[in-house]
């Protein structure tokens, strides 16, 4: 006992460690209080607190409103047309005619058996084969309960598609891939199916099943095979590349007032088009976007139907609903610009690889691209978001460029033979209005980091359809013109020929 009250007394006694560490800490806090750190700090939360948001999260809301007004015009579309369709088959009714009377016949007739078979295609170009069977039961209160009396089987067989891996599959849809990118062949040994590919025919293939289980349409067989590959390249100094081949589709979306201030009316009071792309950067002057003066009228409409009795309770919450939206809209066109499809050369990839923040091959919006068709190459950017569940679509200045009869209801190539070469992490740090020369400096610079071109081969050179024309200034004369006083010409006196001085006087006297 005496011992453990010695132990503890000794433990007491011993150097207060802590007591010496907190008056350090103490007095390191009141030497800091005499520095400028506070200062620092304090200036960097209020930096914070104001700086703008980061681009990502701009480009992550602009493709929000994009997804957002893409969902509300593909289902408007889809009502105009349910609603066409339903007017069609439902013409002005004529007056009604009395009903042909069919004698009955003289002895009860057999009920017609057996199979009765219809080949038919549908709307989307699938084969679509029925078979309908008869058999003959017994008393329909039986055969009401019977679950086997009246059973319909639907069988829908879909190939999904192998993705093309060697220069041979390549150059099926382009022969010349190999000259015009000689190194493309060495990038292929080590070349890896992206995962985005499967990812792709997963989601067709849920979309297929959703709608065939609820005997809704189909995806086209046209939509359905069009993606030949997606592959991820990797070159020797580290360069990647999102190489994949796929048909082309056009959007014709985006506007900008600084660059084009007016645009037609049926544009401008369009419920389906989209005045946003995904590459968007702030605004540079003061005029206002075209499309903010449809919006207004849009939103007016709305409250005028808002306001009056015999809208319904249901339809007032959708019109606050959309007013919200359209106004949201407008805050964003006031102070942010984009491409303009008519004008722009872009492409667009798949909303869920824009947004994805793990694969390093997936492209982000503003990576520089290059489309080749044929043997022309065209520079562009990744410049819009769109379905992901099909690939393959550009700007309608592109789809233009490649075939001139392209609108936004006619594709430019409908067969697989369009390359898509995509830079992924390329993209500037700052976003702004196309600078065409220097895009295509800038992929000629990332080809070059991947082997280059092929001889005789060169980016196509696009040309700047909004440039505004350079002002003409006149010469400036220079200090020897400036000293040289101008020379009047001399003006000759005219001298009259000998003897005729007094013909004046001649004739008036002869007048008089």
């Amino acid at each position: 006992m005496g011992n453990e009250n010695a132990n503890s007394t000794k433990r007491q006694r011993g150097f207060p460690w802590f007591g010496v560490g907190f008056l350090v800490l103490v007095c390191g806090f009141i030497g800091i209080l005499f520095t400028d750190i506070p200062a620092k700090v304090n200036r960097n939360l209020k930096a914070l607190m104001q700086s703008p948001p980061p681009t990502e999260e701009l480009d992550r809301k602009t493709i929000e409103l994009q997804i957002e007004q893409r969902l509300r015009a593909e289902m408007e579309l889809k009502l105009e047309r349910e609603l066409a369709e339903i007017r069609q088959q439902n013409p002005e009714q004529e007056p009604e005619k009395e009903p042909e009377v069919t004698p009955e016949p003289a002895t009860p007739q057999p009920l017609p058996l057996g199979p009765v078979s219809d080949v038919r295609k549908l709307r989307s170009g699938i084969p679509f084969k029925t078979e309908v069977v008869f058999e003959q039961g017994g008393i329909a209160s039986a055969e009401r309960v019977n679950d086997e009396s009246y059973v319909a089987q639907y069988t829908l067989k879909l190939k999904l598609p192998a993705a093309a891996k060697t220069i041979a599959d390549l150059e099926k849809t382009n022969p010349k891939l190999s000259k015009i990118l000689p190194s493309l062949p060495g990038l292929l040994e080590k070349a890896e199916v992206s995962k985005w590919y499967n990812k792709l025919y997963t989601n067709k293939s849920e979309r297929v099943r959703r709608d065939a289980n609820a005997l809704n349409e189909l995806l086209t067989k046209h939509n359905i095979y069009d993606c030949e590959t997606i592959l991820n390249l990797k070159a020797a100094n580290g360069r990647k590349v999102f190489f994949m081949q796929a048909e082309m589709d056009v959007v014709s979306d985006g506007s900008d007032g600084d660059r084009l201030p007016v645009m037609p009316d049926e544009i401008v009071n369009s419920t389906h088009y989209q005045p946003f792309t995904s590459y968007g950067w702030p605004k540079k002057t003061t005029t206002p976007n075209p499309m903010i003066a449809g919006l207004e009228r849009r939103i007016a409409s709305a409250n005028t139907e808002l306001a009056a009795v015999a809208t319904t309770a249901a339809r007032k919450t959708w019109l606050k609903d959309r007013i919200a939206e359209l106004n949201r809209y407008i805050t964003d066109l006031k102070s942010r610009s984009y491409l303009i499809a008519e004008y722009d050369p872009f492409i667009v990839i798949s909303v869920n690889l824009l947004t994805d923040r793990n694969d390093p091959y997936a492209p982000k919006v503003g990576d520089y691209a290059v489309v080749i068709h044929g043997e022309t190459l065209y520079p562009c950017i990744v410049g819009d978001g769109g379905p992901t569940f099909k690939v393959g679509e550009a700007s309608l200045r592109m789809a233009k460029e490649i075939n001139p009869t392209a609108s936004s209801y006619s594709r430019p190539v409908s067969d697989l033979k369009i390359t898509y070469v995509v830079f992924p992490g390329s993209a500037d740090e700052k976003k702004g209005p196309p600078d065409l020369k220097a895009w295509r400096e800038k992929c000629n610079a990332l080809l070059t980091e991947i082997g280059g071109l092929g001889e005789n081969y060169a980016l196509y050179e696009w040309k700047d359809l909004l440039a505004k024309p350079e002002p003409v200034i006149p010469p400036v004369p220079s200090e020897v013109e400036k000293s040289v006083a101008p020379v009047t010409p001399a003006v000759e006196t005219p001298v009259a020929p000998q003897g005729e001085a007094d013909k004046p006087e001649k004739a008036t006297i002869e007048k008089n």
